[in-house]
């Protein structure tokens, strides 16, 4: 037993020597457990052995499982966040930019999978941050109706929610994308086909497209 005290210890030493390096291999650690299993399946110690820590580094940085989680979803918006800064402003660009960005960040949708089946439709980790964060997108909608590249017409709030629906959905639920096409999202002959139909869907976006009739 006294074999493993010095063990622990040089483990936290080497955490505590490379701070920045211990939390982010923490926190890639939690993306993938809750991601496969929601907040509420989630296990630190499983968490705690993927990052190669204890769980005593894994509080230090992060206070609690909650405190772990909110910090997974900050970075994750941090990311995102990134990506809509270089988003192209065509509707017909940004679609299929978007849809590739979803590819690359599958844990994304699974983390908010598990967030809609355990929460419903209550309040959510983070919430106040996370509504900056769409009404930011809902203005970056209504700014490129501005400038000309969305019909002015369309609720920037829809065609938001649109747009993350298309880009999104078919990943989500790759069940249903199988029994309609018969093609897996894996699939490079869908990927091909959703780009080709995502570009269409934007340019309909753009002003002089849709219907002003529309209620």
């Amino acid at each position: 037993m006294k074999g493993l005290a010095p063990a622990a210890t040089s483990k936290w030493k080497t955490g505590a020597r490379h701070p920045e390096r211990t939390r982010e291999r923490i926190l890639a650690a939690a993306l993938k457990e809750f991601s496969a299993k929601g907040f509420a399946g989630a296990r630190v110690n499983v968490i705690t052995r993927r990052a190669r820590v204890n769980k005593r580094m894994l509080y230090h940085y992060f206070g609690s499982k909650a405190g772990l989680f909110r910090e997974v979803l900050r970075k994750k918006m941090a990311q995102r966040a990134a990506w809509a800064g270089s988003s192209p402003d065509d509707p017909a660009e940004s679609l299929p930019y978007w849809f590739e960005r979803a590819l690359q960040d599958m844990d994304w949708i699974r983390l908010q999978q598990w967030e809609a089946l355990q929460a419903g439709n209550g309040k959510v980790m983070d919430e106040e941050a996370r509504r900056k964060a769409a009404a930011a997108g809902v203005e970056n909608v209504r700014g490129r109706q501005k400038r000309g590249y969305i019909a002015a017409e369309l609720d920037p709030r829809h065609v938001l929610l649109a747009m993350v629906s298309l880009t999104t959905y078919a990943l989500a639920f790759p069940q249903v994308v199988r029994l309609i096409t018969g093609l897996s999202p894996d699939d490079p002959r869908f990927r091909i086909e959703r780009t080709r139909f995502l570009r269409w869907i934007g340019s309909a976006l753009r002003p002089g497209n849709s219907s002003k009739d529309a209620r």
